[in-house]
């Protein structure tokens, strides 16, 4: 399998957000199957109501809460119509209206003339909003898949990759019989849903499945319980896996922090050397408490480097004293 997979437009669909929020279905439409959202941003429609489209976005799902629905109410009818025409021709998605708002007859009629959707929600608008944002940003984010094993681990969770063969499964499953959790096997689908933050899942149709060489295919959920695997996991550190290289200088001290950026997201990250007699996993139980901790931050590394400076620096001063 390639180290990386292509990226690609994903939308989701305007039934799938329907039935996510249970929202209410007002007016009857042509073909609301073939409705794509394909943004993660939401519109109130304030301005665009009070005629400014000066930067509107028409893919965008449209909310109407109390202070919009109190605006209309006060416009003379003939003004109501031509404002909700303005609105309803650019071509929106759909229209939702929080805090179970009744809506105007206008409302309904012109936007089955153009045949766009009339949504409601019990939900306030601004926690709708958040919501529907949250469940957009998870539904339509940028993502990969590499080649890898994710493993929660002590809450921490750790993204192992390597070469095949070199056991990033065997380590995987050692792991889990010492208590944490599977998240992914062989394929990492990894998504970007925030500016900050990556979050890793295993593709449906192999999730909580581990191959093992000799053994075979086997199922995490079913041996070890429910307990022993996740479904998704926020990416703490990445760890790459490499045969023992006779030679090679490896960091044995850990000041310098390395990242590895996927997405556009730097991630910390540690190269370990595996080679026979190396329990890899209790190396990796350390590696994600310690990450743990420089989060905390406090780094041993950096703690042991000011002991060692600050007992230099206390020699020095007592040899020039003695001078």
């Amino acid at each position: 399998m390639p180290e990386n997979i292509h990226e690609t437009e994903f939308s989701v669909s305007l039934n799938e957000i329907i039935k996510e929020f249970k929202l209410e279905q007002l007016n009857r439409i042509k073909d609301i199957d073939s409705i794509m959202i394909k943004t993660n941003e939401v519109n109130r429609t304030g301005l665009p109501l009070a005629g400014f489209f000066d930067y509107f976005q028409n893919a965008r799902i449209q909310i109407i809460g109390r202070a919009e629905n109190t605006y209309l109410n006060k416009l003379p009818k003939d003004t109501l119509k031509v404002s909700l025409e303005n609105f309803f021709k650019q071509g929106i998605p759909a229209l939702v209206l929080s805090r179970n708002i009744e809506p105007l007859d206008e409302i309904i009629d012109i936007a089955t003339k153009y045949n766009t959707p009339v949504l409601r929600t019990s939900l306030s608008t601004s926690r709708f909003l958040s919501a529907l944002i949250a469940y957009l940003n998870v539904m339509l984010a940028q993502r990969e898949t590499r080649h890898g094993v994710l493993i929660e681990v002590y809450g921490e969770g750790i993204l192992l990759l390597a070469d095949s063969g070199v056991g990033k499964s065997e380590t995987a499953i050692e792991l889990v019989k010492r208590g944490h959790r599977l998240v992914a096997d062989d394929a990492v689908e990894i998504k970007k849903v925030s500016d900050k933050s990556l979050v890793g899942s295993a593709p449906e149709i192999i999730r909580h499945f581990i191959e093992l060489r000799g053994i075979g295919i086997v199922d995490v959920k079913q041996i070890f319980g429910m307990g022993a695997v996740k479904d998704t996991e926020k990416i703490d550190l990445i760890i790459h896996l490499e045969n023992w290289q006779q030679g090679k200088q490896y960091d044995r001290l850990g000041i310098a922090t390395e990242y590895t950026n996927i997405l556009g997201i730097d991630v910390p990250s540690l190269t370990i050397p595996v080679k026979p007699g190396r329990n890899l996993a209790v190396i990796i139980e350390v590696a994600a408490m310690n990450n743990r901790q420089k989060k905390m931050g406090y780094n041993a590394a950096q703690a042991l480097n000011e002991r060692i400076m600050e007992s230099m620096s206390t020699t020095s001063d007592g040899g020039e004293e003695n001078k």
